[in-house]
C-alpha cells in the first residue's frame, strides 16, 4: 500500500499529479468568497453575528448531506470545489447581475416596488439557478466519470446549493440588524435551510441522468430539465412570500416532497449500486480480489462499517484505511463496468480504469486479510 497512491486511483488520475483544474477552480472560488464576505460586511452592524449564525446549521446540514454518500464517496477535493463554488463564484455574480437586472431593466421598467418583485421572483431564481448549476455542467464534461447516477448528482448539486445559502444567509443576517437578527435567523437558518440545496439538486438529477446517456441531446434535454425544476422550483418559493400565508404553506409541502422524491431516489440508486456489485465482481474471485465474504461485506453499509470497526480494532488505523480504499475501489470498479456495458467508455478507457483498481484491491486486501474474519461464512455465489 505504500508503493501506490490510493487517492489518485480511486479519482482517476495519474499517481503523483495533483487535480490542477480543481485547486485553480477551487482558488478562484475562494477569491470570489472573499469579495463577497467583504461586500458583505459593509452592508450592515451585524455582520460578525450573521457570520456565526450562518455557519451555525452547516456542520449539521454537511453531515446530513455527506451521510448520503457513505456507499461510493466522491472524492474531497470535488466536494470542496462544488461548496466553494456555490459560496464564492456564483454568489458574487449573483449579486452582481441581479443588481444589473433591478437596476438596468426591471426598476426603470416597472418602478423600484414592482420591479424588485419581478427581479425575485423571475431574474433572481434563472440567475442563481445558472449559476449554480455551471459548475455540475462543468463536472459532466470535465469529470463525467466521478457521476455514476442520480446520487452524485443530488451530493454535488446540494454542497452547491449549501455554498449558496450559507454567503446568501449571511447576507440577510447582516441586513437585518439587531432588532430582526433573531427572526431571520429562524426563518432563514431553522425552517428553511434546504430551499437552495432541493434546487441545485434537481440540477444535479438532470446532470446525472445525462451522464449516464449517449452523446448528443440525450445529454442535454435531461440538464435543460433539471435546471427548468430547479428555477420553476426557486420562483414558486420566492413569489410565495408575496401571495400570503396558504402559498408559503403550499410552497413548503412542494418542498417537503421534493426532499422525499429525492431520498426515495438515493435508496433507489443505492440498491442499483448493490445489485451492480454483485453483478460484476463474483467474476473477479479467481483473481484473488474477491471472496464470497468480501461480496457479502460490500453488498451492505452496515457490514462495511462492522467490517472497519474489526479490522480498526485489530490492526489500527492503517488497516482499517486499507479496507475503505478497497470497499470503494470495489464500488468503483463496479460501476466501471456497468459504463462498458453501457458504451460510455471503450475498451482501451476501460482497461486502463481498471487495472490500477485491481492493483489497489489486491494490495489492500493483503494488508487487511490477517485483521480481518467474517461472523460467518456466506454461501458462495455464482462463479
Amino acid at each position: 500500500m505504500a508503493a501506490l497512491d490510493p487517492k489518485a486511483i480511486l479519482a482517476g488520475r495519474p499517481p503523483g499529479r495533483p487535480p490542477v483544474g480543481a485547486i485553480v477552480v477551487i482558488a478562484v472560488s475562494s477569491l470570489c468568497l472573499v469579495v463577497a464576505l467583504a461586500v458583505t460586511a459593509s452592508e450592515g452592524p451585524t455582520f460578525v453575528q450573521g457570520l456565526l449564525l450562518a455557519l451555525l446549521p452547516l456542520p449539521l446540514l454537511l453531515a446530513g448531506v455527506l451521510s448520503l454518500d457513505r456507499l461510493e464517496p466522491e472524492p474531497p477535493d470535488a466536494l470542496v470545489l462544488s461548496f466553494l463554488w456555490g459560496a464564492g463564484v456564483a454568489v458574487l455574480l449573483a449579486m452582481v447581475l441581479n443588481t444589473a437586472g433591478l437596476t438596468l431593466l426591471w426598476a426603470p421598467l416597472l418602478g423600484p416596488e414592482e420591479g424588485l418583485v419581478v427581479t425575485a421572483v423571475l431574474g433572481a431564481p434563472l440567475v442563481e439557478e445558472t449559476l449554480k448549476g455551471l459548475v455540475l455542467v462543468g463536472m459532466l464534461w470535465f469529470r463525467r466519470h466521478e457521476i455514476d447516477g442520480p446520487t452524485d448528482g443530488i451530493i454535488y448539486g446540494s454542497m452547491v446549493g449549501l455554498g449558496f445559502a450559507t454567503v446568501e444567509n449571511i447576507h440577510y443576517y447582516t441586513v437585518a440588524g439587531p432588532d430582526a437578527l433573531a427572526a431571520t435567523f429562524v426563518v432563514r437558518g431553522i425552517a428553511t435551510p434546504l430551499v437552495h440545496p432541493l434546487c441545485t439538486s434537481l440540477t444535479g438529477v438532470g446532470v446525472a441522468t445525462a451522464a449516464l446517456a449517449a452523446p448528443g441531446l440525450r445529454r442535454v434535454v435531461p440538464v435543460l430539465l433539471g435546471l427548468l425544476g430547479a428555477v420553476a422550483y426557486h420562483a414558486l418559493w420566492n413569489g410565495a412570500a408575496a401571495l400570503g400565508t396558504d402559498a408559503v404553506v403550499g410552497a413548503y409541502g412542494l418542498g417537503l416532497a421534493v426532499l422525499v422524491g429525492l431520498l426515495a431516489v438515493v435508496r433507489v440508486d443505492r440498491a442499483r449500486t448493490v445489485a451492480t456489485i454483485g453483478r460484476y465482481l463474483p467474476p473477479y474471485r479467481a483473481a484473488g480480489v474477491v471472496t464470497g465474504a468480501d461480496l457479502a461485506m460490500l453488498a451492505s453499509l452496515p457490514a462495511r462499517r462492522a467490517a472497519r470497526a474489526q479490522v480498526r480494532a485489530a490492526g489500527g488505523p492503517g488497516p482499517a484505511r486499507a479496507l475503505r480504499d478497497y470497499q470503494q475501489a470495489a464500488t468503483e470498479l463496479a460501476m466501471l463496468h456497468r459504463r462498458l456495458e453501457r458504451g460510455l467508455i471503450d475498451r482501451p478507457a476501460f482497461e486502463l480504469r481498471r487495472d490500477p483498481l485491481l492493483v489497489l484491491m489486491h494490495a489492500a486486501r493483503a494488508a487487511v486479510t490477517p485483521f480481518w474474519r467474517p461472523a460467518a461464512p456466506p454461501p458462495a455465489g455464482p462463479a
